[in-house]
């Protein structure tokens, strides 16, 4: 069976999350689950936001600990932590975020571009921005956040250590 992409003007779904009391969202086609936090297997010589890796019936997946990807302090998960299992790509994996918040429909329309920030952030990742009453959420594109990182996952460590 072959699912299709909504049309453009149709309202698309996204789980949004808490890091840092800031609110973001993801499309919800590419969650597979949410889980509870639970203690991760560290990995040694990984980058400082690969939190670890998790088994997820029988499959090992990465962690990725978005906090520390966006440049803000790392603190212990609280009670509140999920993971959130996510595709991209071929490619499963976990991220780690404050809280999940709700499931928000956006219409194209109603995103607005990433604001122009100079140069100083990279918006790469950052698919739009939403207001919903008086908060903006930012709309990640999960693909770009950490699609490069799970890519380089696949190639061999001396590949990895030149591209550095």
């Amino acid at each position: 069976m072959n699912v299709q992409e909504p049309p453009a003007t149709a309202p698309r779904q996204h789980l949004t999350f808490t890091l840092a009391e800031q609110t973001y969202g993801i499309d919800i086609l590419n969650v597979q689950e949410i889980k509870g936090w639970a203690a991760l297997t560290a990995i040694p010589n990984t980058p400082p936001f690969l939190k670890g890796v998790m088994n997820l019936r029988g499959t090992i997946i990465p962690v990725i600990d978005l906090r520390v990807k966006f440049g803000l302090p790392a603190i212990a998960p609280t009670r509140y932590a999920v993971i959130i299992v996510a595709t991209v790509g071929t490619r499963t994996t976990g991220l780690l975020v404050d809280g999940v918040s709700d499931v928000l429909d956006f219409r194209a329309t109603e995103m607005q571009p990433p604001p122009d920030l100079g140069g100083y952030v990279d918006v790469r990742f950052i698919r739009g921005v939403a207001c919903v009453e008086d908060q903006v959420i930012t709309l990640l594109d999960i693909s770009c956040l950490v699609g490069d990182d799970l890519a380089a996952m696949d190639r061999p460590p001396a590949q990895i250590a030149r591209a550095v």
